[in-house]
Order: C-alpha cells, then structure tokens, then sequence
C-alpha cells in the first residue's frame, strides 16, 4: 500500500485507510455543507496535501464541489446566514485580514466599509483614527464608529435584515454625490468568470455603486468564498485594484488575478 492511501493519524501510530477517511469527509460534508482544508487536517490528522488528494477524488466521483480552501456539498445550494451567525465563525483570519486592510488607510482618506463580518474588524481597527472619514451602509458598524473618532457618514437605503445593511436604490443618492479613496468590500461569493455575487439583487446594486466611486477597491474575502457564485452580480472583477484574503491562491486563481490586474495580499 502506497503512503497516498494511508496516514498516521494519532500518536498510537493507528492507520486511517483512505476509503474509510474519505467516507468520513462525505459525512462532514453532508452535514455541514461547507467545510476548510484547514479544518479537516485537524479534524483528521492528516496532512494538507492528503485533504486535498482527498477532495480531488471525492470530487471526482460527484461527492463535492471544491473552492478555494475547501469544499461545498454538490447537494444544497449556498444558504446566506444570519450576520450574528458568521460574526462568530473564523474570527481569527478575519482579524488578520482587517489588519491588512487597516493599515492602508492613510491620513485624510475618505473611506467606504462594507456590511459583513470582516468589514466590520476593520470598523472596529479604525474606531480610534481621528484622521478618516468612514462611509459605512453597516448597521453594526455604524454603532461601533458612533461617537469614536472618524467622520461617520451614513447610506441611506432599505435596511436589510439578513446583512444588517442599507441597501438598493436609494442608497445611490448619497454614493452619486461622493468619491472615495478606498472601498473596503466583501462578496458572499467570487467567481474566477462571474466577479462578485450576491444572494440579494438590493445589496449587490449598491456594491456596484460604491464600486463605480473609488480610486481603489479592496475585496476582504475568506478563502472558501472563492471559486463560487451566487445569484446577483455585483462587480467584475477587473474592478478590484486588492483582493486580501487568508489563504495562498492556487494557480488558476493566481494567473485569473494576475490578468485582472488585481493585487493579492496573503493575511
């Protein structure tokens, strides 16, 4: 038996045969729709390099769909959560991605930060900058920067509940009369052909404005959101000038960035 089809997996040196830890994954996966490498390797103890072997194959058979950092169930389509609910989800890898982005705010920048969870580590790393002007349609941001020291200016819009965000058409009224330096952003999903997509066509059009009015857009985006899509477009691709996101891009994502002309930052 080759080393591809076995792997140490407790200090009692007690072998996983492959089937058997693939038929393990096929029950992660169904159960939880979504799953990381990451979170497999410690889950399984095995190596990176075997998860992926090991998802290679399952996809292969039609088990699961892989993304850029894990995989996702052939079976359900992708259920947008509850903000309060992916706040709570990998608070770590959203905290060093907000670090990245915070550190490219200069003084005097006029800056838009988008509803989401990783947005919103970024609203709380620029709470103490007296030196900013935040632009923010994100009803949690807004109660973090309220009475802290950046200018707060807030979209109008319909409140979405879902996102907790202002959003759709009258949100243009206030985004038409500004330019920004930066627009901090996040995507539900992010095709390699499609761009940014949304689960809501409201919140995509008001992406799509902020978009429309910066010198340079900044996607925040976790790595299992790339390589999939939604329903709503929200922006192309080529309109991002930095995508920051937590985890190295494989080849076919780093070649379709490199020709977009988009920066990739690594948190």
């Amino acid at each position: 038996m080759s080393d591809s089809e076995r792997e140490l997996t407790t200090p009692g040196n007690v072998i996983a045969f492959a089937p058997e830890r693939r038929e393990r994954v096929k029950q992660i996966i169904k159960s939880r729709h979504a799953v990381r490498v990451e979170d497999l390797k410690e889950e399984l103890g095995v190596s990176t390099a075997t998860i992926r072997r090991d998802l290679h194959e399952l996809e292969e058979e039609g088990e699961l769909r892989r993304v850029h950092g894990g995989a996702v169930s052939v079976e359900v389509r992708p259920i947008e959560a509850r903000f309060e609910a992916k706040a709570a989800k990998y608070p770590q890898q959203k905290r060093r991605i907000a670090e990245i982005a915070a550190a490219m705010v200069e003084p005097d920048s006029k800056v838009f930060v988008d509803a989401g969870s990783t947005c919103l580590e970024l609203a709380k790393l620029l709470a103490h900058r007296t030196d900013v002007t935040v632009v923010t349609n994100s009803l949690p941001a807004m109660v973090e920067l309220a009475g802290q020291g950046p200018r707060l200016i807030v979209i109008g819009g319909e409140l979405r509940a879902l996102s907790q965000a202002l959003v759709g058409p009258l949100s243009a009224k206030v985004l038409d009369e500004l330019y920004l330096d930066h627009a901090f952003v996040g995507t539900f999903s992010l095709s390699l052909d499609a761009g940014l997509t949304t689960t809501d066509p409201a919140e995509a059009f008001t992406k799509e404005h902020v978009l429309a009015h910066t010198r340079e857009a900044v996607l925040l985006v976790d790595g299992s959101k790339i390589g999939t899509r939604s329903f709503a477009h929200a922006g192309h691709l080529d309109q991002i000038d930095v995508v920051i996101t937590d985890a190295e891009l494989d080849e076919e994502a780093s070649v379709t960035f490199e020709h977009a002309g988009v920066r990739v930052l690594v948190a």
